[in-house]
C-alpha cells in the first residue's frame, strides 16, 4: 500500500470516527461530516443505512445477509485483513452508535427490545455470543456499562402502561434490568399488568434456574464417612487398591498374582443433612446478588440430603424458609430499598445453627452497616469460630462488578475467609466443595 493510499485511508477513518463522536455526544447533524460520511460508505460499496442510527443492526443484516459475518468478531482481538481498515471503522461505528447514542425522553417497549437486539450484536462484535460479555473476563466494566444503559432505558419506559397492554407486554424479553423495575414496582400494579409483571419474572426465574443448574447438577450431598465398614460386594471391589496391596504375592515362575486379601471401598454417606444458611441482604443495591442467589439457594434445596433456610434483610429480617423451593414466590415477598441491618438478620439465622460443622452459612452483602459494622461483624467471627464454615459474598452478578466495604474486605480476609467476588458460579464452586 503506497503512503498516499495510507493516508487517505486514515483521513477517511478519521470522518467516520468524527461523524460518531458527533452524534454520540451531540443532537444536531454536523452536515460536512454526513455528507463526507456518505461518500465513504458509498465508495466502500456499504449500504446508506449503515449510517442510519433509526435502522436496528437486525434489520441492516435482514435487508444485507452478507454483513452478518462481518459483524462477527469485528471488534475482538484477531488478526484483520490488511487494507480493511476503513471498512471495519464503518461496521464497528454502526455497532457503537446504536448501543451507546439511546438519545433522551420516553423509550416504547419495541424500542428498548431493539436496543438489546443491537446489543446482542455490539457482544457478538467483541467476540462473545449474545449475553456472553458479562461472563467474559476484562470486560467487566463494559459489561456494567451495558448494564446501566438497559437500566436507564427500563426507567425511561412508561413500565405500567405497557404492562396493561398484553400486546406491548409480549414484546418485551426479561432481563435482569427489567426484573429489578419489576420488583421495585411489583406494590403499585394489578390486574391485567400485574400477572404480565409475574409472567416476565417467571420466565427469568426458570430460564437462570437452567443455567445455574448445568453448574450444580453434578454436586454431590454427603461425604464419604470413613467409620462406616466397606460393604463386601462385587461392585465395591476396589480392584487398582487390591492389585497393589498384593504385588509382594506376584510368581514370576507361574507368571501369575496370588490374593490373599480383597480391599473394597466405602460407600457410606453422611447421613445428617448439611444445613445451607443464605442470608441475603435485599437493600436497593444488591438486587442482581439477590436474585441470583435466591435462585442458587432453590436449586440447592432440590438436592438430597441439603437443608437449606433462607433469610432476606433491610432494616428488619424475614424468614423465606417456607417458599425457598420456589423462587418466583421469594421474590414476590421481597421488597427493595431501605437500609442494612445485619445484627438483625444475624440474630434471626443464628438459631439455625444446630451442628456447627455440618452447617455453611453464605452471607450476601455490600456490608456498608454503616454504624452497625461491628456488631455484625462480632456475630459473624463468634459464628465462624463455633466451626461453621462462613462464605461471605460481596458481589455474585451478572456483570462480575463488586463493592464491598473495604472495611470488611480486610477485616474477612485476616479471619481467613475472604470475600467471594465476580461471576456466581465461583459461589457454586465453594458449596459444591462443601456438599461433595
Amino acid at each position: 500500500m503506497t503512503d498516499s493510499q495510507t493516508a487517505s485511508d486514515e483521513t477517511r477513518r478519521q470522518v467516520l470516527y468524527w461523524r460518531l463522536l458527533s452524534r454520540l455526544f451531540g443532537t444536531d447533524e454536523q452536515p460536512t461530516l454526513e455528507r463526507a460520511s456518505v461518500a465513504v460508505v458509498d465508495d466502500l460499496g456499504l449500504p446508506a443505512a449503515l449510517l442510519d442510527p433509526g435502522i436496528s443492526v437486525d434489520n441492516l443484516v435482514q435487508r444485507f445477509p452478507d454483513l452478518g459475518a462481518e459483524f462477527e468478531g469485528l471488534m475482538a482481538e484477531q488478526d484483520h485483513e490488511e487494507g480493511d481498515e476503513v471498512r471495519r471503522a464503518a461496521l464497528v461505528s454502526k455497532l457503537l452508535l446504536n448501543v451507546f447514542a439511546t438519545g433522551s425522553g420516553n423509550v416504547t417497549a419495541g424500542q428498548l427490545e431493539a436496543w438489546k437486539q443491537d446489543a446482542a450484536w455490539f457482544e457478538r462484535g467483541m467476540g462473545c455470543e449474545p449475553g456472553g460479555l458479562r461472563h467474559s473476563p476484562g470486560n467487566e466494566e463494559l459489561a456494567a456499562l451495558l448494564a446501566g444503559l438497559e437500566g436507564d432505558l427500563v426507567k425511561r419506559m412508561h413500565l405500567r402502561e405497557v404492562l396493561a397492554d398484553p400486546a406491548l407486554a409480549r414484546r418485551l424479553t426479561p432481563s435482569m434490568s427489567l426484573i429489578e423495575q419489576l420488583l421495585r414496582d411489583k406494590s403499585n400494579l394489578s390486574g391485567v399488568a400485574l400477572a404480565n409483571a409475574k409472567a416476565l419474572i417467571r420466565r427469568y426465574v426458570d430460564e437462570v434456574a437452567e443455567a445455574l443448574r448445568t453448574q450444580v447438577e453434578q454436586t454431590s450431598a454427603g461425604v464419604i464417612d470413613r467409620s462406616v465398614p466397606p460393604k463386601r460386594v462385587f461392585r465395591n471391589l476396589d480392584i487398582e487398591r487390591t492389585i497393589w496391596k498384593n504385588l509382594t504375592n506376584w510368581s514370576p515362575e507361574d507368571q501369575r498374582l496370588y490374593v490373599d486379601r480383597l480391599y473394597y471401598k466405602q460407600t457410606a454417606r453422611r447421613t445428617t443433612p448439611a444445613r445451607l444458611i443464605v442470608v441475603v441482604d435485599q437493600s436497593g443495591s444488591m438486587v442482581d446478588s439477590m436474585v441470583n442467589c435466591t435462585i442458587l439457594a432453590s436449586i440447592f434445596a432440590g438436592l438430597p440430603k441439603v437443608d437449606v433456610h433462607l433469610i432476606a434483610y433491610d432494616t428488619r429480617a424475614i424468614d423465606l424458609t417456607p417458599w425457598v423451593q420456589d423462587p418466583f414466590e421469594v421474590l414476590l415477598r421481597t421488597n427493595l430499598g431501605g437500609g442494612n441491618d445485619g445484627p438483625v438478620a444475624m440474630a434471626m439465622a443464628r438459631p439455625k445453627i444446630a451442628d456447627p460443622r455440618n452447617t455453611v452459612m453464605v452471607w450476601i452483602s455490600d456490608f456498608y452497616e454503616f454504624d452497625r459494622s461491628q456488631p455484625l461483624y462480632d456475630g459473624i467471627e463468634s459464628v465462624y469460630r463455633s466451626g461453621v464454615k462462613f462464605i461471605p459474598v460481596g458481589s455474585v452478578n451478572s456483570s462480575g462488578q463488586e463493592s464491598v466495604d473495604p472495611w470488611f474486605r480486610k477485616k474477612f480476609k485476616d479471619l481467613g475467609t475472604p470475600v467471594i467476588s465476580g461471576h456466581i458460579r465461583k459461589l457454586v464452586f465453594e458449596l459444591k466443595n462443601f456438599l461433595a
